[in-house]
């Protein structure tokens, strides 16, 4: 990534929505050329998509969560399962799986203390495959929108398989 590159992904971070003459003249170059380098950061896999924020208290959802969950066995087929049955849920806005003492955190979007306490036994906690789960209820969330890209860093060929 140029510094061309760079400017063309800090200006989408701001504004996705923007057209490409728009962009084009924020950055100072012609519209052929920026469609030309956003397709290929797409291609190269630098820009994965366009997407909408939601406000998750307008849509009944302001209560979040982290769930912390070990499983056992170890085993690829059990974290498989475990992480497609949970990104199947509706509640659930992400899922990490990591190492040391857990296995996942999975954060989840809910409509009240009451629906993650039903959450959490009705759907995590009977899996057949947890031997621990541990809730921490997230009382701020602040996110990053965009990403700097440094200046050393050199994008790794996109990887396959879930995000």
């Amino acid at each position: 990534m140029d510094e061309l590159d760079t400017a063309i992904v800090v200006e989408l971070q701001r504004d996705g929505r923007q057209t490409n003459r728009e962009l084009a003249e924020r950055i100072g170059i012609a519209p052929s050329t920026c469609l030309e380098r956003v397709r290929s950061l797409r291609g190269h896999g630098v820009i994965e998509g366009f997407h909408a924020e939601i406000n998750l208290a307008a849509i009944g959802r302001p209560v979040q969560a982290l769930i912390h969950v070990r499983l056992h066995p170890k085993i690829r087929e059990a974290v498989e399962g475990f992480r497609d049955y949970v990104a199947a849920l509706p509640e659930t806005l992400a899922i990490f799986v990591v190492s040391g003492g857990d296995d996942f955190i999975i954060q989840v979007a809910v409509r009240d203390t009451g629906h993650l306490r039903d959450f959490v036994l009705d759907h995590i906690s009977r899996h057949r495959n947890i031997a621990d789960v541990r809730t921490s209820l997230v009382y701020d969330h602040i996110r990053k929108t965009s990403v700097e890209v440094l200046s050393s860093e050199r994008p790794s060929p996109p990887r396959t398989g879930r995000k």
